[in-house]
């Protein structure tokens, strides 16, 4: 890796990222990241872009309201994911950097949510090392704390909720 560079997205990233994303498989559409943009536009979200040399790598987001509700207030970095082909880089920590300077310059505390299966394993253990915690509600389904017993499905919905402060 030479030339690490991230950025605010920009016109012409939605379609880039998309087509990256559909090429190794993932189903992040279009609509999503044009939805982003009028959001980063709004001022609601921003955006951050990761290149290599000029070729797209990875993007992670800072939603400045989050949806969920104990968050009240806090920052949420959502929708963090970096090319599979090149993690393990630096890029990762990169935008996670940046994101989290990001969001000290408006905020203490930043949150973070991450999925429990295997594909979340390297994400779970970044956010450790980086000196993410656990909120303390448990088990998390579609942004509301899961009761004991209940049985929910282990998929993209299923998280557990951690912060981290930032000063």
């Amino acid at each position: 890796m030479t030339d690490l560079e991230i950025r605010p997205l920009r016109d012409g990233d939605p379609e880039l990222i998309s087509g990256a994303m559909s090429a190794i498989g993932w189903n992040k559409p279009l609509s999503q990241y044009q939805r982003y943009q009028a959001e980063q536009r709004a001022g609601t979200r921003d955006i951050l872009v990761a290149t290599v040399d000029g070729e797209y790598a990875g993007y992670v987001t800072v939603r400045w309201e989050s949806p969920y509700e104990p968050f009240g207030g806090i920052p949420e970095i959502q929708d963090f994911n970096v090319l599979p082909s090149l993690r393990r880089r630096g890029i990762g920590s990169a935008l996670m950097d940046a994101a989290e300077a990001l969001v000290a310059e408006r905020s203490p505390v930043v949150g973070i949510g991450v999925g429990l299966y295997p594909d979340y394993g390297q994400a779970q253990r970044m956010y450790v090392r980086r000196g993410y915690l656990p909120d303390g509600r448990g088990l998390i389904y579609g942004g509301r704390q899961v009761a004991p017993m209940e049985m929910i499905r282990n998929d993209d919905d299923a998280t557990l909720m951690f912060t981290k402060q930032l000063r």
